[in-house]
């Protein structure tokens, strides 16, 4: 065989050295590929979704009103221990326990995912607008330290007794200024990136601050907001029952949690399954939703993607 047969010549292209033959990085398939890789993680997801979509539609089945006691006058119906006709037993006055207890997570879940909303999209707005403008850091930094210096319960604590029992008047007792404390969280996180060299660069270049914090700072801050919300749905949820223990929050005509626990205290001796089943549903699901979080806020920051 000759030298010709042996060898041929290769193509000259231009672009050929502008090829990268790293594979194609997409950062939300990377962001669930990462979340998913854990077992656990898929558990637990698989927990809080079931028990979140059986809080929201059971109560739509079950008819149940805090207000209406249908077997009040039926002893027979009073003080059941659980069983298969009676999932979580009934209280003194008949009422399936069952049924109160999804009512009152219903509840407790719409205004936690209700109220962080509200706190997350003004907080967050806010907060990149005040990291980035000196001007605004003046005043805002004075009504972030008075609202700080007063305790948030006891703020909630007032304004409930304000505004009134009720669902309305809870969501805007927990976001009228819960939302400055998320403001201030996010405006420390751009301050802390807005002077990078690429943002500078942006400047230099004629880019408007919006469009910086939209493009170049806020997609940074992916894992934290994350990771504030796990924090925060769970903290509202508290707080909500807290407030319900309390007598305030959503009052004695919406279904709560907090409420129950409060009248099922005094039968802690002879039926403790009162007491505990709430607690536990409060237990289950806020700690299912902060693992969740959690785990979210880590497969969100590209340094977990490699």
């Amino acid at each position: 065989m000759d030298n010709e047969n042996l060898f041929e010549f290769a193509a000259f292209d231009e672009l050929e050295s502008e090829h990268i033959a790293a594979p194609r990085y997409s950062y939300w398939k990377s962001v669930w590929r990462t979340f998913f890789r854990s077992k656990f993680t898929v558990a637990v997801s698989i927990l809080m979704i079931a028990l979140v979509a059986f809080a929201l539609i059971q109560p739509l089945n079950s008819g149940y009103s805090p207000t209406i006691a249908p077997n009040i006058n039926n002893p027979d119906l009073k003080f059941l221990k659980p069983s298969a006709a009676h999932p979580f037993g009934t209280d003194n006055i008949g009422n399936e326990v069952f049924d109160a207890v999804w009512a009152g997570a219903r509840n407790s879940i719409i205004v936690s995912f209700v109220c962080t909303g509200i706190n997350m999209l003004v907080g967050v707005l806010v907060g990149a607008i005040w990291g980035f403008s000196k001007k605004m850091d003046k005043w805002m930094i004075e009504v972030y330290n008075v609202v700080a210096n007063v305790p948030f319960l006891l703020m909630a604590m007032i304004l409930s007794y304000v505004l009134g029992a009720g669902m309305r008047s809870l969501i805007i007792t927990m976001t009228c200024t819960n939302w400055i404390y998320v403001a201030y969280f996010i405006r420390t996180q751009v301050m802390i990136i807005r002077d990078r060299e690429y943002n500078l660069a942006s400047k230099c270049l004629g880019t408007g601050t919006w469009t910086i914090i939209t493009k170049n700072v806020l997609p940074y801050l992916v894992s934290v907001i994350m990771t504030y919300i796990s924090r925060e749905i769970p903290s509202i949820i508290s707080y909500e029952v807290f407030l319900s223990y309390l007598g305030l929050g959503l009052g004695t005509t919406n279904a709560s949690l907090g409420r129950m626990i409060s009248m099922y205290t005094s039968y802690m001796q002879g039926y403790p399954h009162l007491f505990w089943i709430p607690v536990s549903v409060v237990a289950i699901i806020s700690i299912s939703l902060y693992i969740v979080g959690q785990k979210l806020a880590d497969a969100t920051d590209p340094r977990t993607h490699m």
